[in-house]
């Protein structure tokens, strides 16, 4: 089985657009920096299918945050240590991955959620929780409507679970979404947090 979910087949492309440097400034990038700047200083983080670590990788480590990544892909993962030679990474899938045996202050998941079938977005959920610290915080991206689409690169299905369900599938295991938003392609994300009052949204670091 294809773990990469169709992303090694297509990896040259990819690592030629999104996946360049080029690309460091690109959609994602102020509103994960937005986000960082919301954890304590050298708060410990996990990119989950951190492809090439540009732009969501580096926006991290700019904002000095100690990172960990994963990505199921072997292309991406030679191009992230290139990129990013003092950063670990593991060429594992997200649903199998052993996450470093750490725990972690905040996970990030961009474009990879609704790449899984629903039931490994459930487990994968789960499992995220199980490696945040208390308070810890989970950034990930899908579309707020329940919808099912083809890949633009793989040509593989996609699906979201949709925001209600989302919101579900979060409280079950812990955590509690305190915002949802958009950034300018589009992209919604949901930011939530672990076992912690949510009262107000967390000031950002300055």
């Amino acid at each position: 089985m294809d773990r990469s979910n169709g992303y090694e087949r297509v990896a040259a492309e990819f690592l030629a657009g999104r996946g360049s440097r080029a690309r460091s400034a690109g959609i994602g990038a102020k509103t994960v920096r937005h986000w960082a700047r919301t954890l304590p200083p050298g708060a410990t983080v996990v990119d989950l299918g951190c492809g090439s670590g540009f732009p969501i990788t580096e926006v991290l480590v700019a904002e000095g945050l100690n990172v960990y990544a994963v990505d199921a892909t072997p292309s991406f993962v030679h191009a992230f240590q290139r990129n990013f030679p003092n950063i670990p990474v593991a060429c594992e899938a997200v649903e199998r991955s052993t996450f470093f045996d750490l725990t972690f202050d905040g996970a990030v998941a961009w474009g990879l959620i609704f790449l899984l079938s629903p039931e490994e977005q459930r487990r994968l959920l789960e499992r995220i929780a199980g490696i945040l610290a208390p308070a810890g915080r989970l950034l990930f991206t899908s579309c707020a409507e329940p919808l099912v689409w083809s890949d633009a690169m793989t040509g593989l299905e996609s699906r979201s679970l949709g925001a209600e369900e989302y919101r579900g599938q979060l409280l079950a295991v812990g955590l509690a979404v305190a915002n949802e938003y958009d950034d300018e392609g589009r992209n919604h994300y949901f930011d939530a947090f672990k076992a912690r009052a949510l009262n107000s949204n967390p000031a950002m670091r300055r």
